[in-house]
């Protein structure tokens, strides 16, 4: 697997790529209820791509069709 593919990524790109407030990651993270899954290195939170990309495709299975 190539190295940017592998590559952790921050709170604030997650929240770009997802365009949502950081904040809003913030809280899912923090209430345990939504958002891809994250972890701790050192004091940061880090997410996998390949995490934030399955977590991506699972909201897009489960919209009925024809949603808004």
């Amino acid at each position: 697997m190539p190295e940017v593919e592998q590559r952790l990524m921050t709170r604030a790109e997650v929240a770009q790529l997802l365009q949502i407030p950081e904040k809003t990651l913030r809280n899912w993270r923090a209430r345990g209820i939504y958002g891809p899954r994250g972890f701790k290195v050192g004091k940061a939170v880090r997410y996998r791509r390949e995490e934030v990309e399955r977590w991506l495709a699972q909201q897009e299975a489960c919209e009925p069709r024809g949603a808004a």
